[in-house]
């Protein structure tokens, strides 16, 4: 609980700092108490997951570190970031920049190809460590790009741009089909998650507001849909021990109410209308076919490989007859529990229905952000 509790001001330094120095101090500790939990309270691995968790994280981060000397360098003295937002950098300078923030943002997202250290996280993780790593802790990296990123290096934010779309693209393609294979509900899970992060980077780099916008509705979204998801594979293994689909089957037959709750999250995971899943992916890919329709297309069709691997995954768990005389044993989800995912469910069905006031507060940001961007090429 102490950890959790460190982690969680740790993160709100780091959504709320405007100084380099507090930005970094903040992004680097965030690390130590999610160390902490995986290695002390995981699972049989948790040594080996924490520790290569803590090397990718930490790894990226140093090259930041000297991109954040070279501004302050540069600005005369400054660590505010709205002071470097203001420097004019040549291309050579904003390309440097760029790729040292790049090393660090993009482990933390995870982008491919510097994704592999997530699913072993998230599967030796207790299930707190994965609802907060997934629901919070993927969102310092994206946040990193609208805070670093774009508004420093735009000219060579717009240079990478086709290389950040095509990993992008990688990442929801690629990693989907990975997901359909697994056989642990936690690594499924994990693997959907880095699935649905490549459509936020790729609403960040086709530059228009839709795919902005619909890129922040998503980091939104994923933090409700997939810490509901991590919750409430929690809440079966806390009953039978036990992440590998194969081990259940039946599980709605003895509690009907999990299953209901389970069965929408799954939905909003496949990216159902009327679900939050579906509000950003669909914002997504009107901005991506507006940039180039083949790749709003093929952003979309892959919302098909989602449905297949949580919908498969659900099926298997949750319906038919039971085979296992332990799922038999199982018990409905208690008051604690059923409070915690229907506000889960509250917010992921208001958001999905009337998601509104979410995007009109973003407008201005997102069209500032934009007018920036293209303006250091005037």
């Amino acid at each position: 609980m102490a950890g959790f509790l460190i982690m969680s001001g740790l993160i709100n330094g780091i959504f709320s700092a405007l100084d380099g120095v507090l930005f970094y101090v903040f992004f680097e500790a965030s690390l130590i108490p999610l160390f902490i939990i995986i290695g002390v309270w995981g699972g049989p691995n948790r040594v080996y997951a924490a520790i290569k968790f803590f090397l990718y994280t930490l790894a990226g981060s140093l090259l930041m570190l000297v991109a954040l000397l070279y501004l302050f360098m540069e600005s005369g003295g400054s660590f505010s970031i709205l002071d470097w937002h203001q420097l004019k950098l040549g291309m050579d300078a904003q390309t440097l920049i760029f790729w040292a923030f790049l090393a660090s943002f993009a482990v933390k997202v995870p982008m491919f190809p510097v994704h592999t250290w997530l699913p072993d996280a998230h599967v030796e993780a207790p299930t707190g460590g994965s609802i907060v790593l997934a629901a919070i802790g993927l969102k310092l990296g994206a946040y990193g790009f609208l805070r670093f990123s774009l508004p420093i290096a735009p000219d060579a934010s717009q240079a990478f741009a086709p290389m950040m779309i095509t990993l992008s693209l990688i990442a929801v393609i690629y990693i989907g089909f990975v997901a359909l294979v697994q056989t642990d509900m936690k690594k499924l899970v994990a693997y959907s998650s880095i699935s649905h992060m490549g459509f936020v980077t790729l609403g960040f780099f086709i530059f228009n507001p839709l795919g902005v916008e619909g890129a922040l509705v998503q980091m939104i979204s994923h933090g409700f849909v997939s810490g509901a998801m991590f919750a409430c594979i929690g809440v079966l293994y806390d009953r039978m021990h036990s992440r590998q689909i194969a081990d259940y089957g039946g599980v709605v037959n003895v509690m009907p109410k999990f299953a209901a709750l389970f069965m929408l999250f799954s939905m909003a995971n496949s990216g159902l209308p009327a679900t939050s899943g579906f509000v950003g992916e669909f914002m997504v890919a009107l901005g991506a076919v507006q940039y180039n329709f083949w790749i709003g297309f093929a952003a979309a069709t892959t919302l098909i490989v989602g449905a297949a691997y949580t919908l498969w995954m659900y099926k298997r768990v949750v319906f038919g007859a039971i085979t296992n005389h332990h799922v038999s044993e199982l018990t409905d989800i208690n008051n604690r529990e059923f409070v915690f995912l229907a506000i889960l469910a509250v917010c992921v069905l208001v958001m999905g229905i009337y998601p509104y006031p979410i995007t009109e507060v973003m407008h201005a940001s997102v069209n500032d952000l934009l007018k920036h961007v293209f303006v250091s090429k005037l």
